[in-house]
């Protein structure tokens, strides 16, 4: 069974998820694939470790602080995805990074000569938790503001609010 529970953000609620031990989504209200991979049968419920650790977590960040430590995650996709999440989860605050760029990485990583961009994107907008796996530090070529589940209007925000954050030594 899954479990959830709401934050509230200043870009408007969040919804958290987890399996019991673990964080296992984190999406905007509404957003794209919201809930996408959760158990149909769902409780509310405020009171986890996990969901105290990610409050703490997002409570940071939202105050303009890097946050020098990570809630425990699981992430929930296909292996492919898995490993483009896994990139993800390595992009600095402050930077991004291209669909074509991940492509390249996964393409060496798999020994191949080329993987489709378009592949990432499907699998970045897929990303169940946001935020702290950020998928909003993709863009496409030459830096384009490109597709976020979440919308561009909240993307843009928070590439703007990571070029303010005081940055952990």
């Amino acid at each position: 069974m899954d479990y959830i529970t709401h934050y509230t953000s200043p870009l408007g609620g969040i919804t958290l998820a987890s399996d019991g031990e673990a964080l296992v989504g984190l999406w905007f209200d509404g957003q794209k694939h919201f809930a996408s991979c959760l158990d149909p049968l769902q409780e509310t419920r405020s009171s986890l470790s996990v969901f105290d650790e990610t409050r703490r977590w997002l409570d940071l960040y939202f105050k303009g602080t890097s946050p020098d430590f990570t809630p425990t995650l699981a992430m929930r996709g296909t292996p492919f995805q898995i490993q483009v999440y896994e990139i993800l989860r390595n992009i600095p605050y402050g930077h991004t990074m291209t669909y074509g760029e991940i492509a390249r990485t996964i393409a060496l990583n798999r020994n191949r000569a080329s993987m489709s961009a378009q592949a990432v994107g499907a699998a970045v907008g897929h990303n169940p938790i946001s935020i702290i796996v950020p998928c909003h530090r993709v863009v496409g070529t030459h830096g384009a503001l490109t597709g976020y589940a979440g919308g561009i209007d909240k993307k843009e925000w928070l590439l703007q609010w990571e070029k303010m954050i005081t940055f952990a030594p």
